[in-house]
């Protein structure tokens, strides 16, 4: 395949129309977690930077323990678009249905794990004598929200492969709301501190979940699909995820390695680099938006046997992607002195948080290639090759990011380390998209 520009413009129109009909409202439901991560670091940055640093300690095991299951929408997405573009609406409902059941059992055993085992989860990753109490804190009870964050990752699955990403939209927006009162009110109006934070978030969680569920059910019962668990299908839905799993687990590996790294450097540059992370986050989903839209439409051209339509929607795609990245990029450089505050109050922690926010504007064009091709490759079902693929970038990284404290380095000396690691990462999925090889029509793979 060849990812040059689309020849005819009215082609490249009509799929402008259809990537922006998708993307939009994907990007609002895409960037509520890192929004709730981002919120509740804004809340607790100004508790001090102690609370800071467990903050973010425990936001990215919470992040690693809900995201590995993220395949749970990316599948999701991909299985019930193709089922579209092939007619059947029935099945595509009833495969999502799958997927929201194998998403509560997933989540009840996460919790299970997860709360005997945070205090020792938080002392593995290095967390300091001030920074432990309240990490630990965050993590126990946030915990009790995983269970919803995976049932809403199914349920999103479900509606974006059935081309409804205006529904998460809205709920995001909700959600994000109702998160940003119930920190303020329970951190600093009951006084309740980092412990306030962890309530609001998953109290919203759960809220955004069940209006996803009433609208997932809704549907089902409109084209007669089942409710009621199937075995064989949450086997294949499980079955259909490892490779992402695989894949997923390799990028929040490359995550954890990052956040234990700048743990090591001190509280001030973990402190840093949880600001750091939580922009990056928001970026990525940004971007990530127009690979959702992708999920949707590649999966549903090649459901439908237009093996020629996928391929024009991934050129145009990828040009978004390079476009928005550069855009992204700029408006970081340009807006730092209004965001920065807005986190922080030590200075110590803003003057190393600084040099690596432009480090981070500086890779988003390589980013856009990335997340674009990422979800092109998801929605074509192409799980095996981004799990291989995903485990070489981590191999490239680890040695990458252990040398920073070695050599001295600090918070910006790790973003570098990052950005090595987004660039192994489009040199993989670039020369896939450009094989072909990703191209298999048919309702199912």
């Amino acid at each position: 395949m060849t990812l040059a520009p689309a020849r005819a413009p009215r082609t490249a129109r009509r799929h402008d129309r259809e990537i922006l009909s998708l993307a939009v409202p994907a990007f609002g439901a895409l960037v509520a977690e890192p929004l709730f991560v981002m919120a509740d670091s804004a809340i607790v940055g100004h508790l001090g930077t102690p609370e800071l640093a467990g903050l973010g300690i425990a936001a990215a095991l919470l992040t690693t323990a809900a995201g590995v299951f993220v395949f749970l929408a990316y599948a999701t997405t991909a299985a019930v678009s193709r089922r579209v573009g092939a007619g059947d609406l029935k099945g595509a409902i009833r495969q999502g249905m799958d997927g929201i059941w194998l998403a509560a059992l997933l989540g009840a055993a996460l919790v299970a794990a997860v709360l005997p085992a945070a205090p020792a989860v938080v002392e593995l990753l290095g967390a300091s004598p001030t920074a432990a109490p309240h990490a630990t804190t965050y993590l126990r009870i946030s915990a009790l929200g995983i269970p919803a964050m995976l049932i809403l990752l199914a349920a999103t699955g479900v509606l974006r492969g059935l081309q409804d990403t205006r529904t998460p939209l809205y709920v995001a927006v909700g959600g994000f709301a109702l998160n940003g009162a119930l920190n303020a009110g329970l951190v600093y109006g009951t006084g309740l501190g980092i412990a306030g934070s962890a309530w609001g978030t998953v109290i919203a969680q759960w809220a955004m979940t069940a209006v996803y569920l009433a609208v997932v059910l809704r549907g089902a019962r409109r084209h007669d699909a089942s409710l009621r668990p199937d075995a064989a299908g949450i086997r294949a839905c499980a079955r259909a995820g490892v490779p992402l799993l695989v894949r997923t687990l390799s990028l929040r590996a490359v995550l954890v390695i990052a956040t234990a790294v700048a743990a090591r450097l001190g509280d001030t540059q973990i402190a840093a680099h949880q600001i750091v992370l939580s922009l990056w986050s928001l970026l990525a989903f940004a971007l990530d938006a127009i690979a959702i839209a992708g999920q949707a439409i590649i999966g549903r051209y090649l459901g439908a046997g237009d093996a020629d339509g996928a391929r024009a929607a991934c050129r145009r795609m990828v040009q978004w992607g390079v476009v928005s990245g550069a855009v992204l990029g700029a408006l970081v450089v340009a807006a730092r002195p209004l965001f920065i505050p807005l986190f922080t109050s030590d200075g110590t922690v803003r003057d190393a948080l600084l040099p690596a926010l432009l480090v981070v504007a500086l890779s988003q064009p390589v980013a856009g290639v990335v997340f674009v091709l990422d979800g092109v490759l998801m929605g074509a079902g192409d799980g095996t090759y981004l799990a291989w693929a995903m485990v070489l970038v981590l191999a490239a990284f680890a040695p990458a990011a252990l040398l920073v404290p070695a050599l001295g380095g600090g918070v910006t000396a790790l973003w570098w380390a990052m950005t090595l690691m987004m660039t192994v990462r489009m040199v993989t999925v670039w020369l896939r998209a450009r094989s072909g090889r990703w191209i298999v029509t048919g309702a199912t793979r």
